[in-house]
């Protein structure tokens, strides 16, 4: 027998090291839709307790609209369950198309392709559009997708400093012999909520000949003025060769990616991204839903300007009460603990006070980096940032971290 009692034994061992360690990642059974309150079985077996969701990727509280849901489901009766197949055999649907034309008027592009996920999107289009003769210099924070998608790619990979606009064009410079420069970057780094410098980027794309590509899953549909994203914050709608995207944060929560830009980049997806030939698409319930979620937000800003005020709120109580914040101004607000175990008791302490938020820890995030990642949605009222607020005081006043600096908490605690 291939898999023996060695083998057995080790990978046990390798399990019971991280959960020593305060490493072991343990899932939540929600029993309820997606929204600012959840019902949640933790541990397993216990009885479903109702918590305040602190640490979802529904930042506009769509995931449980009834609208959207009213579109999935006559998206359900009309087009059907599935389509058993990948887009160029027999999976491509009217509504694929749609929802690609209505992505690209979004984000003001020139044309989009779908995907099963981002994930997806990240991992084929370098593959696509890139051989052994191009250069990829990332942002050393960009997204795992990111970097995975490169390790599949035979072009030359570097990287640059964290928003690092001296080292990036020192990079540029280095790899000018270069056939084609892609600068790859998220729009919003997901573990911290800062934002990229698109603005400036784009400038130096423009000046040394590159093209920026920019992964804008976590602000699709919120950042910027109308919601298109980090491009339109920074002033250069337009001026991105490529996007991706999903659908499974802000834009309904479902499931979804997308490559949207340049229509010849597009075009190299649609014949060699191996993601796209070889999946299934999107469902046709995600993408009735998803049609019906830019339906809304191209009628209102109303949900993404009752974020940028929740933010402002919980963002503003948690400095005052003297945590330690990751600086910002995204909906992204992680409450930096340092060490993986206290970030596990934290996490739950707060589930205790009635608070679902999730400790992050290596290999999440970096050695000595843990952390409560929060998250504001606009499907949170003021009462329920209230009262996540008071049990974050009150949990961070037992561990006695409230007005201490990162290299108390570490002497208390350890790395």
């Amino acid at each position: 027998m291939g898999y023996s009692d060695k083998v057995r034994a080790t990978y046990q061992a390798q399990i019971k090291d991280m959960q020593d360690k305060g490493l072991l990642k343990q899932e939540r059974f929600i029993h309820s839709t997606q929204g600012a309150e959840i019902e949640v079985e933790f541990p397993t077996g216990a009885a479903p307790k109702k918590v305040i969701n602190m640490c979802a990727n529904n930042y506009l509280g769509l995931s449980s609209h009834p609208e959207i849901v009213k579109a999935a489901h006559e998206g359900l009766d009309t087009r059907g369950y599935g389509m058993s197949s990948v887009r160029f055999i027999c999976g491509t649907q009217d509504i694929h198309r749609e929802l690609e034309q209505k992505v690209t008027k979004f984000l003001g592009t020139e044309d989009t392709i779908l995907f099963p996920s981002c994930m997806d999107a990240n991992a084929g289009v370098f593959e696509a559009i890139l051989t052994d003769q191009d250069v990829m210099i990332s942002d050393r924070l960009v997204h795992a997708s990111l970097i995975d998608g490169m390790r599949l790619c035979s072009a030359m990979q570097d990287t640059f400093k964290h928003g690092n606009m001296e080292h990036l064009e020192s990079k540029l410079q280095l790899h000018a012999d270069k056939r084609f420069k892609v600068v790859v970057t998220d729009g919003v780094f997901s573990m911290d909520g800062d934002t990229a410098p698109l603005d400036k980027m784009a400038e130096l794309c423009e000046k040394y000949d590159a093209m920026l590509l920019v992964d804008e899953s976590h602000s699709s549909g919120f950042i910027g003025k109308t919601g298109r994203g980090t491009h339109e914050k920074c002033g250069v709608v337009g001026k991105i060769d490529i996007i991706t995207t999903t659908f499974g944060k802000a834009l309904g929560g479902a499931s979804g990616g997308c490559v949207s830009g340049r229509k010849e980049l597009v075009d190299m997806c649609r014949q060699k991204a191996r993601p796209y030939l070889f999946s299934n698409t999107i469902a046709p319930v995600v993408v009735s839903g998803v049609l019906k979620v830019l339906d809304i937000l191209s009628k209102s800003t109303d949900r993404r300007d009752k974020l940028e005020k929740n933010t402002e709120f919980w963002r503003k109580g948690l400095s005052e009460a003297g945590f330690v914040l990751k600086e910002g101004d995204t909906p992204i607000v992680p409450v930096m603990l340092f060490n993986a175990k206290l970030a596990q008791d934290f996490s739950k302490d707060l589930f205790t006070e009635g608070i679902y938020a999730i400790g992050f820890f290596f290999p999440v995030v970096p050695q000595s980096q843990a952390r409560i990642r929060t998250q504001v949605s606009a499907g949170h009222e003021m009462h329920h940032l209230e009262k996540a607020l008071a049990a974050f005081i009150k949990v961070g006043k037992k561990y006695e971290i409230l007005g201490k600096t990162k290299q108390q908490i570490i002497d208390k605690y350890g790395m």
